[in-house]
């Protein structure tokens, strides 16, 4: 059997004597769109931090492409082909569009393939194009979500992790951008997502983990979890 491309056991992350997440797994398979469910508070935003090396793992392991990274530093997860859109954006607010793009792909060992990177993020993303002078602080919410993942494409990634893309958002921004993941998914990018809007995220995932109070308690096909009225109920508090 293969092994997934991303491997999450028994993880662990403590601030200080507070417990942010407790004991998650989850396997995300090459290829796959694997979503991260659970309320507000249940460890999504901890566990894809703790991935993405921005915080540190105080138990369990994580494995990327084969090889142990809890220990890494997240610029160097970042070059091993795994990137963060995080909740919040956390953009320079100051900076222009292409500035915080720009800045997306200082990992990058080969600073020649930086041009078809951002010629990509703007085939993808029109609206950057048209606003690549603006400063980011001046954009709307949908907008300044395109840049954030924007931003994380250009890092060039094997693995996409989303925090929370729709939050805030109106309904006609999330389906859009749902509509830009599909197709960087068929374009053969694996995607970790993160999301309260539950229904939303089954529906474009191949897999899902649910959080429950910083552990995983279920995991399967996302069409499993989509039509087990119980598992709705429980865990994730709706029907």
């Amino acid at each position: 059997m293969t092994a997934p491309l991303l491997k999450v056991d028994h993880l662990e992350v403590r601030y200080g004597d507070l417990i942010g997440v407790s004991d998650v797994s989850l396997d995300v398979p090459e290829g796959s769109v694997v979503a991260l469910l659970g309320s507000n508070g249940g460890g999504k935003t901890t566990t894809l931090n703790a991935i993405a090396g921005l915080i540190p793992a105080h138990g369990g392991s994580i494995t990327f492409r084969g090889e142990r990274i809890d220990s890494r530093p997240a610029f160097a997860i970042v070059r091993k082909g795994l990137a963060l859109s995080p909740e919040g954006w956390r953009l320079f607010v100051q900076q222009s569009v292409e500035n915080n793009l720009l800045l997306g792909a200082t990992p990058l060992s080969d600073k020649s393939r930086i041009k078809a990177l951002l010629d990509r993020v703007y085939e993808v993303f029109p609206k950057l194009a048209e606003r690549r002078n603006q400063r980011a602080g001046t954009m709307s919410g949908g907008e300044r979500q395109m840049l954030a993942v924007g931003r994380a494409l250009m890092s060039d990634p094997k693995l996409l992790m989303l925090d929370e893309p729709s939050l805030g958002l109106a309904p006609a921004i999330v389906e859009s951008m749902y509509d830009t993941f599909g197709l960087l998914h068929k374009e053969g990018l694996t995607i970790l997502l993160a999301e309260q809007s539950i229904e939303l995220a089954l529906e474009v995932s191949d897999f899902a983990t649910v959080l429950q109070v910083g552990k995983s308690v279920l995991s399967g096909t996302a069409a499993d979890l989509a039509n087990d009225p119980q598992v709705q109920k429980v865990y994730l508090g709706t029907g």
